[in-house]
């Protein structure tokens, strides 16, 4: 009879371990979000732009967690073997969501497989800049230029695998040139070697060099977004530059562990949404570079199927591999 007792009272301890997270009673406590770089970036800044009014709409504590490190990975990992319960989420870019998985053979964890995506919060464009010493003033002139000097010109970013460089591999794939990359620690170093002339040219987020641009320090020749950008009007588009089929954006997102409940998922998703179209958050994101997008976690996985895609492809055609 003992037995049986103690059996029922483990099954018992064991079904409230168990029991499902519902979204009425969700959250009752606060919520860490990953952030899987250093402070100050865009996912950074993405995370402390809403995380205000998602405490406001959920009633609960929303903290940030910077855990950089192996472009990503650290935090990314961290996301994926953490309890799906909806109280540990994460925002990450475009490298931790798409790239990463397209551009290493080994990595801790499967954008693909280990998450729920919940919106994709934003994006910007890149632009492609030359500081204004270098020859070229378009992109028809710099094709030019690239053809009549094989290797010659070089293209600056943030690093092997960023967004940056694999708009400039892109590049050259879609206008048949050829150049060499130089990949720097981030693309403040990279920026300040493109102003100095010590390097052609970059496919660098608009964000991070438009005040440059308007200074003059560094000239524009094109923006790789579907249409133009209303701070610099005057830019075109790759598209209307003739090259074809290179719309290229940076992103923001948010995800949480794979199974977690779909209750909840829908609940952060949707106060993550609300945030995002507040006014005075869109007037702060889109002050930042940002152009806001809030879609849904169906939407948001689709599209991020449609990026490892794509940039596998980049990857394989433009010989990079990475262990």
């Amino acid at each position: 009879m003992k037995k049986t007792i103690l059996a029922l009272a483990t099954a018992g301890v064991t079904l409230l371990g168990t029991a499902p997270v519902h979204a009425d009673d969700y959250p009752n406590k606060p919520v860490t979000v990953i952030v899987p770089f250093v402070p100050g970036g865009s996912s950074d800044i993405t995370a402390r732009a809403v995380l205000p009014g998602m405490q406001k709409r959920l009633g609960q504590t929303f903290v940030a967690e910077n855990k950089p490190g192996a472009n990503s990975a650290i935090g990314a990992q961290a996301l994926a073997r953490s309890t799906p319960d909806g109280y540990t989420m994460m925002v990450g870019s475009i490298g931790t969501f798409a790239i990463n998985e397209a551009l290493y053979k080994e990595l801790s964890y499967n954008p693909s497989k280990d998450f729920t995506y919940l919106t994709q919060a934003v994006r910007n464009p890149n632009i492609l800049v030359a500081p204004p010493s270098f020859p070229p003033n378009t992109v028809a002139e710099l094709v030019e230029y690239a053809k009549k000097n094989p290797g010659a010109v070089s293209y600056a970013s943030s690093g092997t695998g960023s967004s940056d460089h694999l708009s400039a591999i892109l590049f050259r794939q879609r206008t048949g040139t050829t150049g060499v990359d130089v990949p720097y620690r981030g693309g403040g170093a990279a920026i300040a070697d493109l102003m100095g002339g010590q390097v052609n040219v970059s496919f660098q987020n608009l964000g991070a060099v438009q005040k440059h641009v308007q200074a003059g320090k560094l000239k524009a020749l094109a923006i790789t977004g579907e249409k133009r950008s209303p701070e610099l009007p005057d830019v075109p588009t790759l598209g209307e530059a003739g090259v074809k089929d290179m719309v290229v954006y940076s992103w923001q997102g948010f995800a949480v562990p794979k199974d977690t409940p779909e209750p909840v998922v829908n609940k952060l998703s949707s106060a993550l949404r609300e945030t995002l179209q507040e006014p005075g958050v869109t007037k702060t994101l889109q002050g930042l570079g940002f152009e806001v997008v809030a879609n849904t976690p169906e939407e948001f996985a689709a599209f991020q199927k449609e990026e490892v895609a794509r940039w596998k492809k980049v990857i394989k055609d433009g010989g990079i591999e990475l262990q």
